[in-house]
């Protein structure tokens, strides 16, 4: 076993170590957050105006006099992710970076069409579509936002700007040395949007969702998928290494747009067409516990298990796994690179995303209503948040029960192990 596991170690660990030092990939992740707190606004008022106990004038009501708070926020992401990703790729080539953020966002709407369709056919001009700024936009967006910003800084860093002379305010300096680049950059984009307008008759929006996003978002909504980047999560924390900012730095994109796709059809009062979205990954592995969902395993170790080591370890470690922190475990315990608890540790997650997957499509528990929840909110609130239901909660509680089983003899083999050692130790 110790065998295997170091040889599998050597052949993936440099790879996760280098997506993980990715420049693409630590931007994207770092926009993301930036857009963080606007989203938790935008999932907090989703939450409140539906709660389940409301009625549906009541409902109705409260969206009409709150709804601007989802409007503002969550359906238009990409707006934020845009600019995040022009702002954070301009700093990591040591450039203004609100400038290339600017550009950036200039970049995606030269792209987005300004006209949207009426139920009755009529062509409205000089309007943005919800849409396009949020779930559908979203791939559009971060593909024109890393090449704007590609640009932009490359024609900053050949020294293609216009130098003011000492003594001019820094702001204005600023102003006048981006000027050329984003000129330059924003030509680049109109002149692209002109030419698949003039000559295909269509926009770049629908070309990549047909082509590109519809087909990698199917793609990242089954069950195989999601099964194999919970296997990496809990892989690369084996070694010590952040999972979930490793995988999810190249699954976010994906399960974000499917959460907005099930917050569009919530709030449309249709069914929820995905299962596996960011909320479902969040709430369903790290609203357990931490990754792998451990709440429950520092519970049997502060509770159940017998040796004082295990028992210290547990109660210390209580806490924090309450609201999802599990590091005291990870490396107190140890987790990392301790061979006796790796099959636990691994196929635990994996079997309640494959159970909960399951019950999900039977319409046994409901799906993840697209909002997203704080990763800190604890075990049951969490799970109520993300499905506006109190059947996501208790959910929860037997998701918990299975990883329970599933440690449990593995706990008791370790606490068998340190009762002897201390036996030895007092003869």
């Amino acid at each position: 076993m110790n065998g295997f596991i170091d040889k599998l170690g050597e052949k993936l660990l440099p790879i996760a170590g280098k997506l993980g030092e990715n420049r693409y990939l630590k931007v994207l992740r770092d926009a993301f957050m930036l857009a963080f707190p606007i989203t938790m606004f935008g999932s907090i008022v989703v939450v409140l105006n539906n709660l389940p106990f409301f009625s549906d004038a009541l409902q109705d009501n409260l969206g009409n006099l709150f709804g601007n708070g989802q409007n503002a926020t969550m359906s238009i992401l990409t707006i934020f992710v845009t600019f995040g990703i022009g702002y954070y790729l301009s700093k990591s080539y040591d450039v203004e970076g609100v400038f290339g953020g600017a550009v950036s966002l200039a970049s995606y709407l030269i792209l987005t069409p300004f006209t949207i369709v009426t139920e009755s056919g009529e062509a409205v001009t000089g309007v943005l579509s919800l849409d396009r700024l949020g779930a559908k936009g979203m791939f559009i967006g971060m593909i024109a936002a890393f090449l704007a910003a590609e640009i932009y800084t490359r024609i900053v860093k050949k020294g293609i700007v216009i130098k003011m002379p000492d003594g001019v305010p820094p702001a204005v300096a600023n102003s006048f040395a981006a000027l050329l680049p984003a000129i330059i950059t924003l030509a680049i984009f109109l002149l692209l949007n002109a030419a698949i307008s003039g000559f295909f008759d269509a926009n770049l929006h629908d070309v990549v969702y047909t082509a590109i996003q519809q087909p990698l978002t199917a793609l990242g909504s089954g069950l195989p998928a999601t099964l194999i980047a919970v296997f990496f999560i809990q892989f690369l924390w084996f070694f010590g290494l952040h999972g979930q900012i490793i995988v999810n730095s190249v699954m976010d994109p994906i399960w974000n747009t499917l959460g907005l796709e099930n917050l569009a059809a919530y709030q449309a009062g249709e069914p929820l067409p995905h299962i596996v979205t960011n909320p479902f990954m969040d709430v369903y592995n790290v609203g357990l516990g931490g990754s792998g969902g451990t709440l429950v395993v520092v519970l049997l170790l502060a509770f159940v298990m017998k040796s004082s080591q295990n028992k210290e370890i547990g109660r210390l470690a209580v806490l924090p796994a309450i609201f999802n922190v599990n590091e005291p475990l990870i490396f107190g315990f140890p987790l990392v690179l301790n061979t006796s608890i790796f099959i636990p540790w691994v196929i635990a997650p994996m079997v309640t995303t494959a159970f909960n997957y399951a019950v999900m499509a039977a319409g046994i528990f409901p799906i993840p209503t697209g909002v997203a929840v704080p990763w800190t909110i604890p075990v049951i609130i969490s799970g109520f948040m993300a499905t506006n239901s109190f059947m996501g909660g208790l959910l929860q509680i037997i998701d918990m029960a299975i990883i329970g089983l599933i440690w449990f003899p593995f706990l008791k083999l370790v606490d068998k192990v340190n009762l002897n050692t201390v036996s030895m130790a007092d003869e």
